[in-house]
């Protein structure tokens, strides 16, 4: 492994912890080159799985896409970077416990949008709104009513 910053190869761990979901194990690092620090995360490597997408294809799961789509969802919102981290975990350990080689793209979105609307409303009506192709503010405005409604407030 090469340090991220100065492409040094000697480097020192300088914490080891469970991740927050017990699937990976969090080690923070230091360059003895630059004496600067970075995280890395460590995983069994698990058989691959596929996602079927609506037109058909299939494609490998690709946990950088779903990363890159929830950070554009959590976008200016209080939201760390680590706690997307633990979400995706938690996605794809419920993925993976299905058993299941082939996964609709479908399913996943709606478990995105299921831990999503526990973790903030702004992020899961942006992520729906693109999810589920809203085609205008009507839609945007039922479905912002509907989580209203669920936290008891009209």
């Amino acid at each position: 492994m090469r340090c991220p910053y100065c492409g040094h190869e000697e480097l020192k761990v300088v914490d080891s912890r469970d991740s927050d979901t017990g699937e990976a194990i969090r080690r923070r690092r230091e360059c003895l080159g630059c004496s600067k620090r970075f995280t890395t995360y460590e995983r069994v490597e698990n058989i691959p799985f596929y996602v079927i997408k609506k037109d058909g294809r299939r494609e490998d799961f690709n946990r950088q896409k779903l990363f890159d789509g929830l950070m554009t969802a959590c976008e200016k919102r209080d939201i760390s970077p680590t706690t997307i981290e633990t979400r995706i975990d938690e996605i794809e350990s419920e993925l993976r416990s299905t058993g299941k080689m082939e996964i609709p793209s479908r399913e996943i979105g709606e478990l995105v949008m299921e831990k999503l609307r526990t973790l903030d409303d702004v992020a899961y009506v942006r992520f729906a709104s693109v999810y589920r192709q809203f085609r205008d503010l009507t839609e945007v405005k039922r479905e912002i009513d509907q989580l209203l409604s669920k936290q008891g407030i009209k």
